[in-house]
């Protein structure tokens, strides 16, 4: 039996590059009853700030995170399937080809400076190999327009944090 995952995601920042930067990513799940969703804000207090590619990042993170719960809490261990698409070919090139070379190459660039994100992306590397031992994963580069709920839910994060007075950033 295959037990198989869609899993959309999408992360966003405003003001970024700045040190106001605020960001959220969200992971949608989506089966053949209903949707699931995940979200989070990102921390302007912590170093390094919020950043777009950081969102995206998160974003997918949430998603492997949960995946591995989910699939945790199985009754059984059926083979893994686990697609995870988002509108950033930055975090689909992250996850799908730069990653290993990165990770042989002592988490240095082509240039031979540190990783951008690399934090973020040692997490992320961790969750995948996580969920290899169980299956298949597989990131795939969508269009914007295929990405509605994800993106929503990420713009609905940052006007809450826009209007809260009291933020946690």
């Amino acid at each position: 039996m295959v037990y198989t995952m869609k899993i959309y995601t999408d992360g966003g920042c405003r003001n970024n590059g700045y040190t106001n930067a605020k960001g959220a990513a969200a992971a949608v799940f989506k089966t053949r009853h209903r949707t699931l969703s995940y979200t989070r804000k990102l921390p302007s207090t912590e170093s390094p700030s919020p950043t777009s590619q950081r969102a995206e990042i998160t974003a997918i993170i949430i998603a492997l995170e949960e995946a591995l719960r989910r699939y945790r809490n199985l009754a059984s261990d059926p083979y893994l399937s686990v697609t995870i698409y988002s509108d950033s070919r930055y975090a689909v090139n992250c996850m799908s080809e730069w990653i290993y070379k990165w990770s042989n190459n002592g988490w240095k660039n082509s240039m031979g400076n540190p990783v951008a994100n690399q934090d973020l992306l040692r997490r992320a590397s961790s969750l995948d190999d996580d969920l290899r031992d169980e299956g298949d994963v597989e990131y795939i580069w969508i269009p914007r327009s295929e990405n509605f709920r994800a993106d929503e839910l990420c713009q609905e994060i940052l006007d809450e944090s826009d209007s809260d007075s009291d933020s946690d950033y």
